[in-house]
């Protein structure tokens, strides 16, 4: 052990720091360029998020819509209602007119 001990001189040993420190800027300038890529990724999610929000403004509006014609086909539901029993008692009154008629007739 002391062999390898002797071996390692000031000048090795500042060889080897210095090759651990460009093994460190290499590391760094990685990390940087993998930090450029995360940023061009965060810029397009916002641009998503962004085009997300328009369409939820889209479907807000259409939820609009589609309230004013559930509101209008309620109406016409009523007023058709309204128009089948006027309808039904017109039917009921004219059958019973006739069934007057057939009963008040003189017998044929």
């Amino acid at each position: 052990m002391n062999a390898v001990r002797e071996a390692w001189t000031d000048e090795r040993l500042d060889d080897l720091n210095d090759r651990v420190d460009r093994g460190f800027e290499q590391v760094d300038q990685r990390f940087e360029q993998v930090d450029q890529r995360f940023e061009r990724v965060d810029q397009r999610f916002e641009q998503i998020d962004q085009r997300f929000d328009r369409v939820d403004q889209r479907f807000e509006q259409v939820d609009k819509r589609f309230d004013r014609v559930e509101d209008d086909l309620r109406e016409l539901r009523i007023e058709m209602n309204g128009r089948f029993d006027r309808l039904q008692l017109g039917m009921i009154a004219f059958a019973g007119a006739i069934s007057a008629a057939v009963v008040a007739s003189p017998h044929l």
